[in-house]
């Protein structure tokens, strides 16, 4: 089952006294660094690898060839996420390779930590939450500096999932609610008011890395949770078979933030479709490496709002989903 959800794009763009460096295809000598901040294992392969092949091929659909025109620097290739702590040095390492431009796709973290180690390298965000609010874009349609991309409000997301969660599963009250470090408070706070008028018992359950997701799934059935609702970020997608794992073994259903955690056997997921905003992020990409200035690129917010569910997993759980929910569904696993 398909559908698709359109939200406008934002603003106009904007002048700016910001002065960058002519990027032109025909004046290169050299093809472009593009620096990519994130792991990849040791064959180059990102750990989600559909929003990797998109990003690369819409980029490969723009013209650039890897070897020829383009090649691309890795924040690490250890195959494993790395620490919040670790951040900092490693994007002062990264900045160190000189990248014309630098994709960010970890979030507000990895773009604050970005912004700290250059001050002149463009940084397109990937899928920073509430870019405004955290103050990485003075705003969407004018975003000054040297920092664009893609952006969405966490917060609208946030009661959107525990609604879906709360008409998927209507008798259940009792919801573990997941979250990290990086969660915006103000996500935190729309959950809880979510809750309250849906007549909802949450339970705020911090989880620092893959090494918590036990005791976090522990502390979730001593409190006797009926269900979860994840804004853990990449945490969770990163290292999905383990926690999908741990669902299934308490036997919670869970609303997740990303279909890829649904196609490893999770229940169900709400959010922006990931690979769209990868492509998308390529055309900024694009535009700068031909000489745009990141202040005259408007922040755009996803166009493609998905959800998905996984039968597969609901009979495991001996549960039926509402044809209400299945009726509204971008795809269905069966």
């Amino acid at each position: 089952m398909k559908r698709r959800t359109l939200l406008p794009l934002v603003g106009a763009i904007a002048a700016t006294s910001f002065v960058w460096p002519l990027r032109l295809h025909a004046q290169r000598s050299h093809p472009a660094l593009v620096g990519v901040f994130t792991t990849v294992d040791a064959s180059g392969r990102g750990l989600v690898p559909a929003e990797f092949d998109a990003f690369h091929q819409a980029m490969r659909d723009l013209g650039y060839v890897e070897g020829r025109n383009i090649s691309y620097a890795y924040a690490s290739k250890s195959g494993q996420p790395p620490s919040l702590a670790s951040l900092p040095a490693l994007a002062v390492e990264f900045v160190r390779q000189n990248p014309e431009v630098i994709v960010s796709p970890g979030g507000v973290p990895y773009v604050r930590v970005l912004m700290e180690a250059t001050s002149t390298i463009p940084i397109v965000m990937v899928n920073a939450q509430d870019a405004v609010e955290n103050g990485l874009v003075s705003s969407l349609a004018r975003p000054g500096g040297h920092v664009t991309g893609l952006s969405w409000q966490s917060q609208d997301l946030s009661t959107k999932r525990l609604q879906l969660l709360h008409e998927t599963l209507p008798p259940v009250r009792r919801i573990a609610v997941f979250w990290d470090s990086t969660t915006p408070r103000s996500t935190r706070d729309a959950t809880d008011a979510a809750g309250r008028a849906l007549e909802l018992e949450l339970r705020d359950v911090e989880i620092s890395g893959p090494d918590a997701f036990e005791s976090a799934f522990e502390t979730a059935a001593e409190w006797r949770a009926e269900a979860l609702s994840t804004d853990a970020g990449r945490i969770v997608s990163s290292n999905r078979e383990k926690f999908v794992a741990l669902a299934a073994k308490y036997r919670l259903p869970a609303m997740y933030h990303q279909s890829v955690i649904v196609h490893a056997g999770g229940l169900m997921s709400y959010g922006p479709n990931y690979p769209d905003m990868w492509r998308r992020a390529a055309t900024y990409v694009d535009k700068i490496l031909k000489g745009a200035k990141p202040a005259d690129l408007p922040v755009e917010q996803p166009m493609r709002f998905e959800l998905v569910v996984n039968l597969k997993t609901a009979e495991a759980l001996g549960l039926k989903v509402p044809p209400s929910i299945l009726d509204r569904a971008d795809e269905v696993i069966e």
